[in-house]
């Protein structure tokens, strides 16, 4: 596998940035009280935001993701437990506390799908990854993390109905799950778009990266964005459709 510096190190700089991001997030988010068990609690999502990144680079660099002679793929695994995690933490206790955040924040958070689908780009025209899964081709999630940056801006400062953060998560969530579709699609396994648009990249360190952590981010994303807004439904009627940009504001801890 052909290594770019460029694409290496820029995957590689937004997945440490996320691992970082998600610590600040979980530090955040945490109950009032006990100083000593949030040092605990922000400890224990260390170890396993960079667990998880360290396993995945392992997997990677021993060769394994790479044997698409086996049945089922080990990246295939590794793909599928990604998603699951994601969805997972975002459906968990942590996933309650952090939709707590700002929601101009939650938002936020999945402006990093911009300067990704740029690295992703630049991976295509290198020959790395296959054309079909950049903007080039058939990927159009960079519109999730332009729209993303804008949204976030828009609910922080001014008054945005909540029915269009909701239908803007429905959007990124679809185009998310394109791309996985498209990433899967283009595998060894199925080939849909021919031996020219293979997907192995993602096999091979730091590129694991990509599904293990920005796929995982992004869905991990979605589901939070998910609650709080059903949360806010649950308020009373005069604390629907739009929420004072104030309201979003930080509060100190």
């Amino acid at each position: 596998m052909p290594s770019s510096p460029v694409v290496a190190g820029g995957l590689s700089l937004i997945a440490v940035a996320l691992a970082a991001m998600f610590l600040w997030a979980v530090d955040r988010s945490a109950p009032r009280g006990d100083a000593a068990a949030r040092r605990r609690r922000l400890f224990y999502a260390g170890v396993g935001a960079f667990g998880w990144m360290g396993l995945l680079a392992l997997a990677a660099l021993s060769g394994i993701l790479a044997r698409f002679d086996l049945k089922p793929p080990p990246l295939m695994a590794a793909a599928v437990a990604s998603v699951a995690l994601g969805v997972g933490l975002g459906l968990s206790p942590l996933g309650a506390e952090l939709a707590g955040l700002p929601l101009w924040v939650l938002v936020g958070w999945q402006s990093f799908r911009l300067p990704l689908e740029l690295i992703m780009h630049e991976a295509a025209l290198e020959g790395l990854m296959p054309n079909v899964m950049s903007f080039s081709g058939k990927n159009f999630d960079i519109l999730s993390g332009l729209s993303a940056l804008i949204l976030a801006i828009c609910v922080r400062h001014f008054r945005v109905p909540r029915s269009v953060v909701a239908a803007w998560n429905v959007m990124a969530s679809a185009l998310l799950l394109v791309i996985i579709v498209i990433a899967v699609a283009a595998t060894p396994l199925v080939r849909a778009f021919g031996d020219s648009e293979l997907n192995t990249w993602v096999a091979y360190f730091p590129y694991v990266w990509l599904p293990g952590v920005m796929v995982l981010s992004a869905a991990m994303g979605h589901v939070v964005i998910t609650r709080r807004l059903l949360a806010e439904r649950q308020r009373s009627p005069l604390d629907r459709g739009a929420a004072s940009p104030s309201a979003d504001r930080f509060s100190a801890h």
